[in-house]
């Protein structure tokens, strides 16, 4: 689990740095900065392309979802939630011992539309911005933490 946050992390912060601006390789970069530069870019491709392989496909319930990690790391989500222990809100390996994959359709209805007495007064906030399909692969994700 660790090792694939490790991996989206990495993803994330290659990605947010970003290639060079127009013009930038042409003008006063050596030739091995440039080749750093695209083997960077390989190497974020490649975990990019690793991370969403699965994306759109079908897992067995109990099975870890790459696209609900992805939108978990996305998302505020982490602001709130730790895999293993309590912030804000519950630890993620507490609401997959709470729940089965019968409550993804309600936990996603909750994601989106946010609340709280599920786990004390502290509320949830909504995140209307979510489609369900995109709440219930994080929630399908959320199950499978352990």
């Amino acid at each position: 689990m660790k090792k694939l946050f490790v991996v989206l992390g990495i993803s994330l912060a290659l990605a947010a740095c970003g290639g060079s601006k127009p013009g930038e390789a042409e003008g006063g970069e050596d030739s091995a900065s440039a080749t750093n530069q695209s083997a960077v870019a390989q190497q974020s491709n490649a975990a990019n392309d690793t991370a969403t392989s699965d994306v759109g496909t079908t897992k067995a319930p109990g099975t870890p979802s790459e696209k609900g990690a992805q939108l978990m790391a996305n998302s505020d989500c982490n602001t709130c939630h730790s895999a293993q222990s309590k912030i804000i809100g519950p630890a993620l390996v507490d609401i997959a011992k709470k729940y089965t994959t019968a409550d993804v359709d309600k936990l996603a209805k909750k994601v989106i539309e946010g609340g709280s007495g599920n786990w004390g007064t502290t509320p949830m906030t909504s995140h209307p911005q979510l489609s369900m399909e995109d709440a219930k692969e994080m929630v399908s994700y959320i199950l499978t933490v352990k």
